[in-house]
């Protein structure tokens, strides 16, 4: 008789099965401390280098819409269609649990970095880059499933808001190395298909990484409830009786409640306004305030380091006090108030540029303070159900929230109609109106016979009529205003939709930035369905009761090693 599981000798190594063909290594034990840490830090990496090969288009996006011939609002829709199709797979990745968590992310590496490295840059028009970019999101749409799953694999729930914080970071870091990287590199002598090269080598290495270097755990090791570190005894036991296939049965099912679907669509429109900051804040504050990207990207970074910071900081503190809701009250009230002044100063063409630092850290650091600990209590409130269906709750997560990107980004450019021209057309009126300013004096001065003249193609013109215009304007003048012609042209073509678009751009953003803070205010109600304690004192009475429970079957398992191979026990006592 092998001895009991308690009995066997710890390792620095945990044991892990032989791969076979392409498939990972699954750990037959929980790892110790360090191979854990190991573990987190490269999901960790990968979801940051992944978030930097989905952002970069976006530094280098008018060196794009330049070179391949597109619209702005082709552009936009290339990311409506991206998150469409990534919503989808996100869905495919719900069957995690059946290929392997560690499969999707180490293979999706490779796919996207061949895709980043390759394809994308290589593309000869609109619609090779749309469908080049559409198959990056996808196989992103099923890492975003994967790497959350692996978070939870490996951190207890005593340590999981945490590791949350550090895996949502991804998309800040993310976003900070695009902006490090294109703000060094960028220039004359680098084009944006570099840049994305860079983004996509990135990935590459990080393959070779995570090929040699991570793991996840065996099926019956994570279908389980891992409240703390001192369950791992049980843990394993229990794992030696389990059917894998048993827990699988009725995942998509149990997964179709009120605390996850509503949960998960509270987070999504919460986020509205983090998505807006990430496509569209360099836009807003370029059209509504006249920053230059360079301005508006250093004002991001006031945002983006108090979100990061506050993330795990708030992590940190929601395991110590081993609580998540009143956190996530707390952020979702803060962002409600700084959301509320952000909203207010819209239209306000005069606030200073400290005015907005000081307000999107504010944001920053409350939607921190809900966000981490909101990760940590769904993926708790999936476990209450079943927690072998982890990979398929955060697929239903990951479908949501892609759906929701899609439809935000396809409603920003209908309810704020005014970027457009703006975009396409603002500089060129701009550069229009000085060059052509002494023309225009010209013009303004005599209205009526240049509308006369006007009406006449080059060289038309009546000889009464250029006799006339001669007379009372002057030939240097006339001079003035033939050579400004393309310029004029641009004025008369563009000019009236520009003003109009610029008068309207400040109450158009306004408007957005409301339905931003509604979804902030709705957020709010689903806090309560979730599963946890509002107190720590009750929280802590839980786990002094989990822990007794464990001590209890941790000693009956090595009384009689035989009970281990029931699959009656597979579920294990969860703390509230």
């Amino acid at each position: 008789m092998s001895p009991p599981p308690t009995q066997q000798p710890d390792t620095a190594r945990p044991a892990s099965t032989r791969p076979r063909g392409l498939t990972r290594p699954r750990l037959e034990r929980y790892p110790e401390r360090g191979a854990r840490y190991w573990y987190l830090g490269i999901v960790v990496l990968v979801t940051v280098v992944l978030y930097y090969q989905l952002y970069v288009q976006y530094a280098v996006s008018t060196a794009i819409i330049a070179q391949l011939h597109m619209t702005f609002l082709y552009f936009v829709y290339i990311s409506v269609a991206a998150n469409a199709v990534g919503a989808f797979a996100s869905l495919v990745a719900g069957l995690a649990d059946r290929w392997g968590r560690a499969n999707i992310v180490v293979y999706g590496l490779l796919a996207v970095g061949l895709l980043t490295t390759f394809v994308l840059p290589n593309a000869p028009g609109k619609a090779s880059y749309l469908l080049s970019y559409c198959a990056v999101a996808f196989v992103e749409g099923m890492i975003l499933v994967a790497t959350p799953a692996l978070i939870r694999d490996f951190s207890p729930q005593l340590g999981r808001a945490s590791a949350m914080g550090y895996w949502t970071m991804g998309p800040i870091v993310g976003s900070l190395v695009v902006t490090a990287v294109t703000s060094r590199t960028y220039g004359a002598d680098t084009t944006w298909q570099d840049e994305i090269r860079f983004a996509g080598v990135s990935g590459l290495v990080l393959f070779v990484i995570a090929l040699f270097g991570l793991r996840e755990l065996a099926p019956a090791l994570r279908d389980q409830i891992m409240v703390s570190v001192r369950d791992r005894a049980l843990i394993e036991a229990r794992a030696k009786g389990i059917a894998a296939d048993v827990a699988l049965h009725g995942q998509w099912r149990q997964m179709m409640r009120l605390d996850v679907i509503g949960s998960a669509v509270a987070i999504s429109l919460y986020l509205l306004l983090y998505y807006a900051a990430v496509g569209n804040f360099v836009v807003y504050f370029a059209t509504a305030f006249g920053y230059s990207a360079q301005r508006a990207n250093a004002l991001l970074d006031w945002y983006w380091g108090a979100n990061a910071i506050a993330l795990v900081v708030a992590g940190l503190l929601s395991d110590r006090l081993r609580v998540r809701k009143p956190f996530m009250l707390l952020g979702g009230l803060g962002s409600i108030g700084f959301t509320l002044v952000f909203t207010l100063h819209a239209t306000q063409p005069h606030t200073g540029y400290y005015t907005f630092a000081l307000v999107l850290a504010g944001i920053g650091v409350t939607s921190g303070i809900a966000y981490s600990p909101w990760m940590a209590s769904f993926t708790e409130t999936v476990e209450r159900h079943n927690p072998a269906a982890t990979a398929t709750g955060l697929a239903v997560w990951g479908w949501i929230v892609r759906i929701t990107v899609a439809l935000s980004a396809a409603c920003v450019p209908l309810v704020v109609n005014t970027v457009t021209p703006l975009i396409e057309h603002g500089a060129e009126v701009q550069h229009a109106s000085v060059q052509a300013a002494p023309a225009l004096a010209i013009t303004r001065a005599h209205p009526k016979l240049f509308a006369e003249l006007d009406a006449y193609a080059p060289g038309k013109v009546p000889p009464s009529l250029s006799a006339r215009a001669q007379r009372e304007v002057g030939a240097d003048r006339l001079n003035t205003v033939r050579k400004a012609a393309p310029q004029l042209k641009v004025l008369r073509e563009h000019g009236p939709e520009v003003a109009r678009a610029g008068a309207d751009n400040a109450g158009k953003w306004q408007t957005w930035w409301w339905v931003c803070l509604a979804g902030q205010v709705l957020f709010l109600p689903f806090v309560f369905v979730m599963t946890g304690r509002w107190r720590p004192r009750d929280a802590r009475r839980d786990l002094q009761d989990h822990e007794e429970a464990v001590a209890r079957q941790v000693a009956a398992l090595r009384q009689s090693p035989q009970s281990s191979q029931s699959p009656e026990g597979s579920r294990n006592p969860r703390i509230s």
